[in-house]
């Protein structure tokens, strides 16, 4: 795994982004904005399973307007996304704390100039959201809706907001599909310093837009690209968070929670392992220490993968053994091993907290 990039760090309300500070996780409600009672319990949703910073649709004035109720509710930091009218981010900026606009339908450079002043004003950074569908068509007769074409229109907006003497930018770079996004932010990133926001677009249903996120987001991690990110997932709230956390932990960007690692299914299984790890998943959710767990349901793989797990089960026929970094510590009935090794988890885990 490549070290991150080292990218200019910015706020969005309280939170950094960019820089030496964590990833973050974002998530967008699919209320109507204007509907300040669903959408404040959308964001509260998302905030109790763990986004670091929510966006919302503004598109009319009316919703522009609810921004100010809806901030007043939340205690997490609130991004206004616009397009094509530029009065709306003229609004949206007396209340929110970033304003995310796609340069290829916001109007002309006056329109930007007087966004770029606003956020100024406030202290706001803006998000530059290139999507491939919605590119300047000066930009897509040239390139096409390729990953040249994003990155072209993602330079000249920089441009654009470094000539106003601004800087506290963020850039997204999406597409549909996964070639095409990791292209753009793999040719971007070596020509600035702003923190990238990752995302495929418009990713489909849950197992889609998981297959989709995990590929394309695992890889730009790996390659040590991204400073925050969002799966979108058609219609979910919490799964869109989860899914990126998880993407996240097992990139190896994020030290947090267990890494259990259990066999794949077989004939050789002498335990009912489906139901053993599903329990022992349940059962340590709430463990942040970051521990590699092993359950494995026969003799072939079960001993060598404890050797090198810090706390491990061992299933043989009707009974098995709870290892703690390779040493047996029991040898049980089956019906008494998840109990013993979620003790010995939650044992070995406050001492190394």
């Amino acid at each position: 795994m490549k070290p991150r990039y080292q990218t200019k760090k910015i706020f969005v309300g309280g939170v950094a982004v960019g820089g030496d500070a964590p990833i973050t996780v974002q998530s967008m409600t699919y209320s109507k904005t204007s509907d300040v009672k669903e959408t404040v319990e959308q964001i509260r949703r998302l905030h109790f399973a763990g986004c670091d910073i929510v966006r919302v649709a503004v598109p009319n004035m009316q919703a522009a307007v609810a921004l100010k109720e809806i901030k007043e509710q939340i205690s997490i930091p609130l991004v206004a996304d616009i397009h094509f009218n530029y009065k709306l981010a003229l609004e949206a900026s007396k209340w929110v704390d970033c304003i995310r606009i796609n340069p290829g339908n916001i109007g002309d450079k006056n329109r930007i100039k007087e966004v770029v002043k606003a956020c100024k004003d406030r202290n706001l950074p803006i998000r530059i959201g290139v999507n491939s569908g919605s590119l300047e068509s000066e930009f897509e007769d040239r390139y096409g809706a390729t990953a040249k074409g994003m990155v072209a229109s993602a330079e000249y907006h920089i441009k654009l907001l470094e000539d106003l003497d601004f800087t506290d930018i963020k850039v997204s770079l999406k597409a549909s599909d996964v070639d095409r996004t990791v292209e753009a932010y793999r040719t971007l990133r070596p020509k600035n310093n702003y923190p990238f926001h990752l995302g495929v677009t418009e990713a489909g249903t849950i197992f889609h837009a998981t297959v989709k996120s995990s590929i394309g987001l695992g890889a730009l991690l790996l390659d040590g690209i991204g400073d925050t990110m969002r799966v979108s997932i058609t219609g979910e709230l919490e799964e869109e968070i989860k899914v990126a956390k998880a993407i996240l932990k097992d990139s190896g960007r994020v030290k947090e929670g267990l890494n259990i690692i259990s066999c794949p299914t077989c004939g050789r299984i002498e335990a009912d392992l489906v139901s053993a790890v599903a329990e022992v998943e349940k059962r340590t959710a709430h463990i942040k220490t970051p521990l590699n767990v092993s359950v494995m349901g026969c003799v072939v793989n079960a001993i060598g993968e404890a050797k090198h797990a810090d706390v491990a089960i061992a299933y043989g026929k009707g009974s098995g053994l709870v290892m703690v970094k390779g040493e047996v510590v029991a040898k049980l009935p089956e019906s008494e091993l998840v109990d013993r090794f979620v003790s010995e988890v939650e044992a070995f885990a406050t001492k190394q907290s």
